[in-house]
């Protein structure tokens, strides 16, 4: 799968789809499907709570995100200067409303 890097161990998003709570579902896949549209060289890292979404192989993460009990927090990082950018969102928005802030971060960092 594209995207995808396995460095040992480590857990599958398929895996980790497990714990997230059905009705933030809908929401974490379409997030992960907008950062994937971002571009050919982003990197999904799967972790223990949450997945991080890098630029390239120098992981330069752009967005983290973890699913919560009725939505989903997602950690922004535009630069490593600047501080992150957290927001909340409810599982009943859709990625329109946030996207282009993951689309700025992914486009800034280097």
């Amino acid at each position: 799968m594209e995207g995808m890097i396995s460095f040992g161990n480590k857990r599958s998003y398929e895996e980790f789809r497990k714990q997230i709570p059905t009705q933030v579902l809908p929401l974490f896949d379409s997030i992960r499907e907008f950062c994937f549209g971002l571009g050919e060289n982003v990197v999904e890292d799967v972790r223990m709570h949450r997945v991080v979404f890098c630029k390239s192989m120098t992981f330069r993460w752009f967005t983290d995100i973890e699913p919560q009990k009725e939505g989903v927090i997602i950690k922004i990082q535009k630069n490593r200067k600047e501080p992150v950018g957290i927001i909340q969102i409810n599982k009943d928005q859709q990625i329109s409303e946030f996207g282009d802030l993951i689309k700025e971060a992914y486009e800034q960092i280097h």
